[in-house]
Parts: structure tokens; sequence; C-alpha cells
């Protein structure tokens, strides 16, 4: 009897990386999927900035979502997304999530994974939205870790 589940080796080739162990890099991928998958005003997605960040969620919730639409509108091919409950991640948000790690402390690092993401030779505009989203999250106590 076949079945229609994909195979481990495909999942895992899908899906290479584990879900990050940092809370904070955690609640951007949960915010980066529901935005990506729903659109950028998406309730779930506001509902968990709210809680993660209390009364000063607005800041970080309104650089997410300039983040999603320059990425959604410079990118030249498909950033792939995972369903929001998937405990792994794909090569796409891995990578998305190291850029904003490093968009303050590597700026050099982020320009060029950002430029391989989206596809673009110059990402300065699409960059310059990840390193405030990442201030954002620093400036209330909630930097993105990756390791």
């Amino acid at each position: 009897m076949s079945s229609n589940q994909p195979s481990a080796t495909a999942l895992a080739a899908t899906l290479p990386h584990l879900l990050p162990d940092d809370a904070n890099a955690r609640l951007l991928l949960f915010a980066f999927r529901r935005m990506g998958a729903h659109g950028l005003n998406d309730a779930h997605a506001a509902q968990a900035v709210m809680d993660g960040f209390g009364a000063q969620f607005r800041r970080p919730l309104t650089l997410l979502r300039a983040m999603m639409a320059d990425l959604a509108g410079a990118a030249t091919c498909p950033i792939a997304i995972a369903p929001c409950c998937c405990r792994r991640t794909t090569h796409a948000e891995h990578a998305l999530l190291t850029i904003v790690a490093r968009a303050e402390t590597a700026p050099g690092s982020a320009r060029l994974l950002l430029g391989d993401l989206i596809g673009v030779r110059n990402p300065d505009g699409v960059l310059a939205s990840v390193t405030l989203a990442a201030q954002a999250f620093a400036d209330a106590g909630r930097p993105i870790v990756v390791s």
C-alpha cells in the first residue's frame, strides 16, 4: 500500500534546519511565516508580536511588515516558507534569520546573504528594512540570536 506521505529523506532535503533555540528568533520566524502565507495584516502574526512585546509592540510589528513588503517587492525568486506549525526551517528561512542576526554586527555578510536570498545584486534597500526590524527587536530587549 503506497502512502502520500513524503519520505524522511525528502523532508530533510526540504526542511534541513531545526527550529532555532532562541525564543526571539522563533517569534520572528512565526510572524514571517504568517505574514508570508496570509498577508501583512495577519491577525495571528500581530497577536504573537503583541504578546511578545507587550505595550511596545507597534514598532516591531510595523517594521516587520515593512521588511516583509520590501522582501516581497524586491525578490526576483521565490522564498520558501514552511507552515507555521513546522518544527524545522527551509534554507530560505534559516538564511533570513541569519541575515537578521547579522544585520547590525556583520552587515557585509548580511548583505551578501540577502542578495543571494532575494536574487538581486544590490539589496541595500531591503537590508535597511531588515536592519531596522533587527534593531526594533534588540531595542525591546529581544535581540535575534542564531547559532
